[in-house]
């Protein structure tokens, strides 16, 4: 594969470079700011993170007061520390998401280097261009959401191994650093695949080389000061909630579901469309799949997607470790594709994303000018009471965006690449769009904001204790952090005055010894209703 041996200096044209520089950090900032903590993940971690810099714990993750040791908490650190930092700038709830871009920001360059180092300049160009353009990675890399770590822990982890054959001692150094960094995002899970990659490596000649043993020493060095200060400084402080989160990390490891259809369609749309180009790539090698370029592609993929396919977890970000190496794999064969695939992927974004544009641009103004009357109407049904506020600066965004996806549309010059930069250019003008003309719509019907307002009206400025019955985790960190309501259960519950209960719209209302004070929900949501009850005397 002359791609995977090409060494020569960085050869692309400086415009190139920098527009995807840029098409990468409009990325990554488009829709992480300008709207409220949504349910489940964002609120949940936002949650976490503000009870941190409110002074709470910072040692144990807490979702309103309460325990919450599913994952160790370098997320919530790096979120808390950034509220604090920007708070003064944005909302706090934006300026804590930001966590998000920069450890998304950290993938993307390790997997930028990783391509650049194996392939070329411009196959490094196309590397983080079409891991943005990887439909699975979309919503979850601009939500609160810890997983992001661990797919930047997975991509150095990754450089480092790729390093390591040249450089043993930066190499392991690196390779443990990820390893580390993935356990205080996501815990034992993400740093099974990582392990695993590194033994399936060390059964290839060119890692068993005279300075392996040197670069598992540095690995393990490296990992183990990154791993075991929050759990020996947990374990000191409360055993009992470290038997509590080393019981979730163990069901991690033994509690596998198996194989089901429901992994296979997950598989199908998150990874488009970097898994067929990386298995265009791997049949393009298929009689050099042993060199060492293409082997620890392969190992890493073949790790993470047994981890995937065999896990209980149907959510994109189980898929995050695999979608590392075939962003890589994938930018080795976009180069390469032969010249009616590559006209076919181009002219299938092109047509996807521009009607997509269309159809944004429609909603957006039915919403702001209420016609087409039918279209503003079905848009009223979901998020009943929204009042449109037309935005001078969201729609000047919107229309520069737009004329540039044409311009890119009429002016792409050919090229091997053009396929996957459009592609990539045309999920971020979409993504763009839905931020500037649909963001405010869609944040009125997913915040708890409204259903926050009403209880602490009702519950006036000093509730005393608020019992709880079924309230979710995404609905209790929301409650707090609007207006600092927290809930109890158990025996701490038996004399509160008030009780939030979370349940379907047609269950029974009436409680036995409880008066129903107030029903609320999300506009529209109608599987959902918060009620306040007051105790009687």
């Amino acid at each position: 594969m002359p791609y995977l041996t090409e060494r020569n200096p960085d050869t692309s044209p400086i415009l190139a470079r920098y527009g995807a520089l840029l098409l990468c950090a409009i990325w990554l900032l488009a829709g992480v700011v300008g709207h409220d903590p949504w349910k489940n993940e964002d609120a949940m971690h936002l949650g976490v993170a503000f009870g941190m810099a409110g002074g709470g714990d910072w040692l144990v993750p807490r979702v309103a007061g309460d325990p919450w040791l599913v994952t160790p908490p370098l997320y919530h650190w790096t979120a808390a520390l950034c509220g604090k930092l920007l708070g003064w700038l944005l909302p706090w709830h934006d300026a804590a998401r930001l966590a998000s871009t920069l450890f998304a920001a950290g993938f993307l360059a390790a997997v930028w280097r990783i391509a650049h180092r194996h392939l070329g300049a411009s196959a490094g160009l196309a590397a983080p261009l079409l891991a943005i353009g990887t439909l699975g990675l979309l919503v979850p890399l601009h939500e609160a959401q810890p997983a992001t770590v661990a797919l930047a822990g997975f991509a150095v982890s990754l450089l480092g191994l790729s390093v390591w054959r040249d450089q043993a001692l930066r190499g392991g150094a690196l390779y443990g650093a990820g390893i580390g960094i993935s356990f205080l995002g996501t815990g034992i899970d993400s740093v099974a695949i990582q392990f695993a990659t590194g033994l399936l490596l060390a059964l290839h000649p060119a890692w068993r080389n005279r300075g392996s043993a040197l670069a598992w020493l540095a690995a393990t060095t490296v990992a183990l000061a990154l791993i075991l200060p929050w759990p020996i400084l947990l374990w000191q402080q409360s055993p009992a909630l470290f038997d509590i989160w080393w019981t979730v990390e163990e069901a991690s490891l033994t509690s596998r579901g198996g194989f089901s259809p429901a992994h296979l369609e997950l598989l199908a749309w998150a990874s488009w469309p970097v898994l067929p180009l990386a298995v265009w790539g791997l049949w393009l090698e298929r009689r050099h799949l042993l060199k060492p370029e293409t082997a620890m592609l392969l190992a890493a993929s073949a790790a993470a997607l047994i981890m995937f396919l065999s896990g209980t977890t149907t959510r994109p970000t189980a898929l995050f470790p695999a979608l590392v190496p075939l962003a890589v794999l994938a930018a080795s064969a976009t180069g390469r594709l032969r010249r009616g695939a590559g006209n076919a992927f181009d002219w299938f974004g092109m047509m996807t994303f521009t009607q997509a544009a269309a159809l944004i641009w429609l909603g957006g103004i039915a919403i702001m000018s209420g016609e087409p009357a039918r279209i503003a109407k079905n848009f009223s049904k979901l998020a009943p009471g929204f009042i449109a506020e037309v935005s001078v600066p969201a729609i000047l965004i919107a229309i520069a965006v737009s004329v540039g996806w044409i311009a890119v549309m009429l002016r792409t010059p050919r090229s091997p690449w053009r396929a996957a930069a459009r592609w990539s250019l045309g999920l971020t003008t979409v993504w763009i769009l839905l931020s500037a003309l649909l963001l405010p719509w869609i944040n009125y019907g997913k915040t708890y904001r409204g259903v926050s307002a009403d209880f602490r009206e009702a519950l006036g400025a000093r509730p005393g204790c608020i019992a709880r019955r079924g309230v979710g985790l995404a609905q209790r960190a929301s409650l707090d952090y609007f207006d600092g309501i927290r809930t109890v259960v158990g025996s701490r519950a038996e004399e509160c005055r008030w009780l939030i209960v979370q349940t379907a719209p047609r269950n029974e209302k009436i409680l036995p010894g409880w008066t129903l004070v107030r029903e609320t929900s999300r506009p529209g949501d109608r599987d959902e209703r918060l009620r306040l009850y007051r105790r009687d005397k």
